[in-house]
């Protein structure tokens, strides 16, 4: 039992460990990392669609539209978006609904190393990974990976796919309803179509497509 015990807690020390020897590789941008969720894929015979594209074949609308929605505090934070963060915490201390204050690093550290499944173990986790990420990577690398890892519908992994499957156009073609409708979906692309979108996502894109069109200040780290 003493050597099956060793053998586990060697086992947890590498799943722990190795993240971060791997975020330093990930810099390289010849790397093109995949997520838990790929892996799982072909662990279990399925297929699955992910194109590659590199940050600069990337329409600008369509990063501009996912930054606003998802972290519009990607330039200025360090990983974490620590005010957002303390009133989730402060909103779960006196018992009311919580929100998302995933930034783009924490998602982008969960889709690579860590499970779907909520829970606090999984982002005590996913922060200090983020950090560490925001700290060796740039912005430009943190959101090309991103982009090109995030699930954008089932078995469809990264913006270039997805924009093929929905709108029959490559990334660099998006028009910026098109972006917003993809950005839109992210959240539940389990549930979303970007290509059929409801009156409540329709809703949505609008005002990502209003944010985005004002978005010069929020992106001179991705376009300086």
């Amino acid at each position: 039992m003493r050597r099956v015990f060793g053998w586990l807690f060697a086992i947890l020390l590498v799943a722990l460990v190795l993240p971060y020897l791997l975020i330093p590789l990930y810099s390289l941008p010849q790397i093109r990392p995949v997520s838990t969720l790929m892996l799982a894929e072909t662990a279990n015979g399925r297929a699955y669609d992910r194109q590659w594209v590199a940050f600069d074949a990337i329409a600008p609308v369509l990063v501009q539209s996912v930054m606003m929605s998802e972290d519009g505090q990607f330039c200025a934070h360090s990983g974490i978006d620590w005010d957002e963060l303390n009133k989730v915490i402060d909103d779960a201390l006196e018992g009311e609904a919580t929100r998302g204050a995933s930034t783009i690093p924490m998602q982008t550290a969960k889709n690579l190393f860590l499970p779907r499944t909520r829970s606090v173990l999984r982002k005590a986790l996913e922060i200090p990974l983020a950090m560490w990420m925001d700290m060796v990577w740039t912005k430009r690398r943190l959101m090309e990976i991103y982009l090109n890892i995030a699930e954008w519908a089932p078995g469809v992994y990264g913006v270039e796919a997805a924009a093929q499957a929905y709108f029959g156009v490559t990334t660099e073609a998006l028009s910026a309803r098109q972006a917003a409708l993809l950005a839109v979906t992210l959240p539940n692309p389990h549930k979303r179509n970007a290509a059929n979108p409801s009156k409540g996502m329709r809703r949505l894109a609008g005002i990502i497509e209003g944010r985005a069109r004002q978005s010069g200040a929020y992106i001179k780290c991705l376009y300086d």
